[in-house]
């Protein structure tokens, strides 16, 4: 009857994904409760994926969803100007199997153009700058490629930042902008470091070298197990001959990365600086990422003791973050109703405009997503998204007792 009542909750609320969660479920069911004619090595899978569903929600005690959360933290927001940070692959679109086919759906484009409108906001990423923009395609945010190396931010130039590696550029609308780029001088050891990797690792099969201006980035998600070991060796004899840089790792990525201090908490402050928001105790900043480099931007923010870092994973894992999200679909959720949140007046969170001064919200009603289908759809995440996380991990605990 349990297994039936969330089925039927999932299709009325249109969450297909949910019936594949259900039927998880229903084998997690038979798993605690096996037929005597089943064999009991069957149940292991199953009994795996309990323990895993048993550490997650313990996980969240001190990670809680931003989703469920979400009230609380925009009460805390009153008065305040938001600022919204970004990671790109893992956080606005799913990691793929192809990096150059790491696309964002149209549902969250959309959300993250709204967020924009209300609010200061730019997305952090290990990519180029230029790769993070083919991808995205707004041109009301701020984007900073190669973990924050290569910066388009607003037009007031940081004056304690060097001079040197700050100039002007205009966007696509003619607006004026400033590129700020700290690595600069690194940028002829590697292009000599991309045309050797690329030499070198062409006998691997499934191994990808990619250009990301200001870092490299060697993928190994198709590399053949017994492959790995050589793979690594010829990266690092490579990195071995150019003492000014290091490696990093990612998802099934090894980087190749100047020897600066600069990452994407440094690149945080930037542009928080940038915005005029450098001292002040009248904003909170929120940063949303996936991966190990985005820990730098969550440190800051702790250090700063403003704001709210959010991980986005379905594992537990250490991490400064103070929320969580579970996937890109949560993430979807949350911004959707980041944006809507101005349409409640209750909510009473400050607007910067452009002079630099605040306004309220209290009689500003949020455009929501432009499309018809694309407001039904975002509606019902915005909504019911964490509504439907609470409901898997209780059913699954039901099972488990």
């Amino acid at each position: 009857m349990r297994e039936n009542l969330t089925r039927w909750l999932y299709q009325a609320m249109g969450f297909q994904n949910g019936l594949a969660k259900t039927q998880r479920i229903e084998s997690i069911s038979k798993a605690t409760k096996p037929n005597k004619a089943e064999p009991k090595e069957d149940s292991k899978p199953d009994q795996m994926d309990i323990s895993a569903d048993v550490k997650y929600l313990s996980w969240l005690k001190g990670h809680p969803s931003a989703l469920s959360s979400f009230q609380e933290m925009m009460d805390a927001a009153k008065g305040k100007c938001v600022v919204v940070f970004l990671d790109y692959d893992g956080t606005l679109s799913p990691i793929v199997n192809d990096p150059e086919r790491a696309f964002m759906s149209d549902l969250m484009r959309s959300a993250v153009g709204d967020v924009a409108k209300l609010y200061p906001t730019a997305i952090i990423s290990g990519r180029s700058r230029q790769k993070v923009y083919g991808f995205v395609k707004l041109d009301d945010i701020f984007y900073a490629g190669s973990h924050g190396m290569d910066i388009m931010g607003p037009a007031i130039q940081a004056n304690s930042y060097d001079g040197k590696y700050q100039s002007k550029a205009l966007d696509k609308k003619g607006n004026e902008l400033t590129v700020f780029q700290p690595a600069q001088d690194f940028l002829p050891s590697i292009e000599k470091m991309l045309n050797e990797l690329e030499e070198t690792t062409s006998e691997i099969n499934g191994a990808l070298v990619e250009d990301n201006r200001f870092c490299i980035s060697v993928h190994y998600r198709h590399v053949l197990q017994e492959d790995l070991g050589l793979l690594e060796k010829k990266v690092q004899t490579l990195v071995a001959k150019y003492p000014d840089f290091h490696l990093t790792r990612g998802k099934k990525v090894i980087e190749i990365r100047p020897s600066i201090k600069w990452n994407k908490g440094d690149a945080l402050l930037y542009l928080l600086e940038t915005l005029g928001f450098a001292d002040s105790c009248d904003v909170l900043p929120i940063y949303i990422g996936d991966d190990k480099t985005d820990e730098d931007a969550f440190k800051v923010l702790k250090g700063r003791g403003q704001g709210y870092p959010i991980i986005v994973s379905s594992n537990p894992r250490d991490t400064l973050a103070s929320y969580s999200l579970h996937d890109p679909s949560e993430v979807l959720s949350f911004l959707i109703r980041l944006a809507r949140c101005q349409s409640n007046p209750e909510n009473n969170v400050s607007l910067p405009l452009s002079d630099g001064t605040e306004s309220s919200n209290s009689s500003f009603v949020g455009d929501g997503i432009h499309e018809g289908k694309s407001v039904k759809s975002g509606r019902v995440v915005g909504v019911f998204g964490c509504f439907t996380m609470e409901v898997e991990r209780v059913v699954v605990l039901m099972e488990i007792l």
